[in-house]
């Protein structure tokens, strides 16, 4: 993921409601107390975690590589082996510095046939600077991505494994976006860089998969693998979407997991969300770690080389995993 856009976070987060619970360890006991409306599939947070270990496992997914490619096959197959509707959209843009970048957008659906749907979605490449790492001498090496891009993918993949289970009420698209993260180094001055983050995510705003397609609503997954995630409301998300918002972050508080789901606003992002709000006019919410009390106002380990492997937490990853499973499941 890219860049927040805010004064300093500690001016830009405003509370929206009072007394928010101090950080705890969710527990089984929280879920069954409160309980979600209908019958909701249990997600796995081992399966998610294995698919973060593989994607790791290729190297940093980086355009134009070949762990790019041979992790595009991996998500590609895994995706066909969870719905029969999967569309691969290739094509080719450009990065901030000319260098034509190939992408695959990957896209699952179930109920194909039916209006009456959501849309999921995270990036599955790598940023190929870690830029703000503390040792300038890493700049230009590229980032394992464990959380920032990884964690969402390994989510995704859960969650339509169990949509390849039990019949969801109402259909759902998965896309995976390429080329999210190939946005110009934090050293380097470039004239409406905005153009250059999220590239995957713009190309199918504006070339969707399905002609005239349509979603009641989208959910972004950015950064949402980490031990003690706090998942502030984005302002983008806000001004586009606030009900979503709110709807979501209560149904994760009511199955248990308030300590992460904070009714608090936090900066503007720029995300692969914004195309789909702008040019898709698909009201959707980036449900992205944000941190008050980091300088970038990211998870600390954002664009660097220590976002790896034993940065993700299984519990994180239920987290997210079931409070999305619930919202599928609890739609009408």
């Amino acid at each position: 993921m890219k860049y927040i856009t805010l004064i300093t976070i500690a001016l830009a987060v405003m509370a929206v409601s009072c007394n928010q619970p101090a950080k705890k360890e969710t527990s089984k006991q929280d879920s069954v107390a409160k309980g979600p409306r209908v019958s909701v599939p249990a997600f796995n947070e081992d399966s998610a975690y294995l698919s973060c270990k593989t994607q790791l496992a290729f190297g940093p997914r980086v355009p134009n590589t070949p762990a790019h490619d041979k992790c595009a096959d991996y998500l590609i197959a895994k995706m066909k082996s969870y719905t029969e509707h999967v569309i691969v959209q290739k094509g080719e843009v450009y990065a901030y510095n000319k260098t034509a970048l190939k992408f695959k957008n990957i896209i699952g659906s179930w109920k194909p046939e039916t209006n009456n749907r959501i849309l999921l979605c995270a990036h599955w490449d790598s940023r190929p600077f870690a830029d703000h790492d503390p040792d300038k001498k890493n700049w230009r090496k590229p980032v394992d991505a464990a959380n920032d891009g990884a964690s969402g993918i390994g989510i995704l993949l859960e969650v339509a494994r169990q949509l390849s289970l039990a019949n969801p009420p109402i259909g759902v698209d998965i896309i995976l976006f390429d080329v999210e993260d190939y946005g110009p180094p934090q050293d380097q001055t470039v004239e409406n860089s905005e153009q250059y983050w999220g590239q995957g995510a713009q190309y199918w705003a504006a070339n969707p998969h399905k002609t005239d397609y349509v979603a009641k609503y989208g959910i972004l997954l950015d950064m949402v693998g980490a031990k003690d995630a706090t998942f502030l409301m984005e302002g983008v998300s806000m001004e586009y979407a606030a009900d979503i918002v709110k709807s979501v972050w209560s149904t994760g508080s009511r199955i248990g997991y308030s300590s992460y789901f904070l009714f608090e606003k936090g900066g503007y992002v720029t995300d692969d969300h914004v195309p789909l709000n702008k040019i898709r006019n698909i009201p959707t919410i980036d449900l992205i770690h944000l941190d008050k009390n980091t300088e970038s106002g990211f998870y600390p380990y954002w664009h660097t080389t220590g976002d790896t492997f034993d940065k993700i937490d299984k519990n994180t990853l239920k987290v997210v995993g079931q409070t999305l499973l619930t919202v599928i499941f609890e739609e009408k």
